[in-house]
């Protein structure tokens, strides 16, 4: 199977798939955010392309391997038909979550994250283009949940 976190910076994407990668026996976490850095110095609207191309690549190959594939990420509409029209024919379930907590949690530091205002700036764009409530996949409010309490909504809606 394959599962997308969906979601605007600082709304719990790595946390929650990193959870839930432990909890599957044989899963692959594609962190694409990982895949910039081997072009870190490309400006974010050209690298994304780029990224989610090799991104494609790489969850086809953990597919077709037998692995459960997380991958968090923030999905435009326009990214998430590429990837859709992308990986299609690979013998998966594909499920779709989106976090979506109130734009204010999203602004807010955290302990193990403070904010910068390029992340803020970004935070604010995510929630302008909808980013936090799209028109596919499943919308999770995780505004008052525990990033546990968000896996095991996954866990039972993926079954």
């Amino acid at each position: 199977m394959i599962i997308f976190i969906n979601g605007p910076i600082n709304s719990g994407k790595s946390t929650v798939a990193k959870l839930l990668s432990e909890k599957l026996k044989r899963s692959a976490l594609v962190e694409i955010d990982n895949l910039h850095s081997f072009i870190a110095w490309m400006e974010i609207d050209e690298a994304v392309p780029i990224n989610l191309e090799n991104a494609v690549a790489v969850i086809k190959n953990f597919a077709k391997r037998g692995l459960d594939v997380i991958v968090p990420y923030p999905l435009s509409l326009k990214n998430y038909d590429y990837i859709m029209e992308n990986i299609k024919g690979l013998d998966e379930r594909i499920y779709v979550f989106t976090l979506n907590p109130k734009k204010g949690k999203a602004l807010s530091d955290t302990k193990e994250r403070k904010l910068n205002d390029w992340e803020k700036n970004r935070i604010e764009y995510h929630y302008k283009i909808g980013i936090n409530a799209p028109s596919f996949g499943k919308i999770i409010d995780n505004t008052d949940q525990t990033p546990e309490e968000t896996v095991s909504a996954i866990l039972q809606e993926v079954g």
